[in-house]
């Protein structure tokens, strides 16, 4: 009888533990979560340098996410994309919500004299998997550098993107 109660009560706690590990996994990507919210619910500029893994010429593109519109630059010239920022933030969240993702703090580092927490981020959707690294600001909780490598379904494929975010003074383009 002793015995079934101590298996009975460490069957418990391994699963008891395995809901702690998983919270703390969900906590751990938190503040990545919140920076890549922030990025859309607060005027940015962002940079951004795809290059395919196939090679090829690296693509420069610039989103601009101000007054709930998203504004992208392609081939030199400004253009609304008729996507509110509320709905980009739609989709981040089921993203957060439905995809498997794994975060990990690597190291804090300065961006331009800013301090920053890099972290580490995995994450898998039906759409897409990517590979992170992401600098966010230790004080206002905003990303400032990301470096990614992302692989969509599709023709798309598999790129590799560096992007760098600015946030102040941001205005439509158009």
């Amino acid at each position: 009888m002793f015995r079934h109660h101590i298996f009975a009560i460490c069957v418990l706690s391994l699963f008891a533990t395995g809901q702690a590990v998983t919270a703390r996994a969900a906590d751990t990507c938190q503040p990545v979560f919140d920076a890549l919210q922030k990025l859309v619910t607060t005027p940015s500029h962002s940079f951004t340098t795809s290059t395919a893994a196939k090679g090829g010429t690296p693509q420069i593109a610039e989103t601009i996410m101000v007054q709930n519109k998203k504004y992208i630059r392609a081939s030199g010239k400004w253009m609304d994309t008729r996507i509110t920022t509320q709905e980009v933030l739609e989709q981040e969240k089921e993203n957060e919500k439905n995809g498997k993702s794994s975060c990990q703090l690597v190291r804090r580092e300065s961006v331009n004299g800013e301090s920053t927490s890099v972290y580490h981020l995995q994450r898998e959707t039906e759409d897409f998997k990517e590979d992170s690294q992401i600098w966010i600001s230790t004080t206002r909780g905003v990303p400032l550098r990301e470096e990614q490598d992302i692989e969509m379904a599709g023709a798309v494929g598999k790129r590799h993107n560096s992007a760098h975010f600015e946030f102040g003074n941001i205005q439509p383009p158009i």
